[in-house]
């Protein structure tokens, strides 16, 4: 007997007792600088895997990562709940999406989280470590203090968007910094300057010099992730400028 497809939901490894957490998320994009920053963000807090995301609109495939095999659509916390991660390192089709946001969400709200902020590219032949934000208008006025610019006008699709529409209709807040990223290959200094911005708004102190000395390496490691987006690049982009 055929077993039915179950619901989307987020499985938990392990308890963290949240305290209304905010939430850095980072997706498949141009220069994988969402999932490169927020990687290293994981890395350097020292977050822990809290649970991954289960969902029948996730492609057929799994994470190999320096011999490691690990669940593509993750979840992270701080031991002190008061920080959590997603990370996602497949591309992601358009169809699902809603899905895959308002599950995201759910879990968000259940933990009592105000914020979320998304880390992303935007594809360009160069980086020119400036930083770009889209929000609502009174985080915008925050940005802007902390010399970030809003980026006047464009769309942004894909599950960026889906999840930024989704805050708007749940009232929670939400932003994406943007920063121009390679479009044909893994770009961490992309991602470094988005650790840069996320220090100097969230004060999260965290070095990001191995991301710069490292960018071969990592280039080299996150090829096939890159190709793999390239492919998919059509029905996931982020940002439109």
């Amino acid at each position: 007997m055929r077993q039915s497809v179950p619901e989307d939901h987020v499985l938990e490894i392990k308890k963290i007792n949240y305290k209304s957490p905010i939430i850095f998320a980072g997706f498949v994009g141009p220069g994988l600088a969402g999932p490169l920053s927020v990687g290293y963000m994981i890395e350097k807090l020292k977050m822990n895997e809290v649970g991954y995301l289960r969902s029948k609109f996730l492609p057929p495939s799994t994470v190999f990562i320096q011999g490691r095999l690990r669940h593509p659509f993750r979840f992270y916390s701080n031991k002190n709940g008061t920080v959590c991660a997603i990370i996602c390192e497949v591309p992601l089709r358009m169809e699902g999406l809603y899905n895959i946001a308002s599950t995201i969400l759910d879990w968000a709200q259940s933990k009592g989280t105000k914020e979320v902020v998304i880390l992303d590219g935007v594809a360009s032949d160069e980086h020119d470590e400036k930083i770009f934000c889209a929000a609502e208008e009174d985080l915008c006025r925050i940005m802007s203090e902390k010399g970030i610019s809003m980026i006047s006008q464009g769309f942004i699709t894909g599950i960026p968007g889906s999840i930024l529409n989704e805050c708007i209709m749940r009232k929670i807040r939400a932003i994406t910094l943007l920063v121009k990223a390679s479009h044909t290959s893994p770009d961490p200094l992309a991602a470094a300057t988005l650790i840069d911005a996320v220090n100097k708004v969230y004060g999260t102190g965290i070095d990001a010099s191995d991301l710069r000395s490292e960018s071969e390496k990592i280039g080299i490691e996150f090829k096939e992730l890159s190709e793999k987006y390239k492919e998919h690049r059509q029905a996931d982009s982020g940002m439109y400028m």
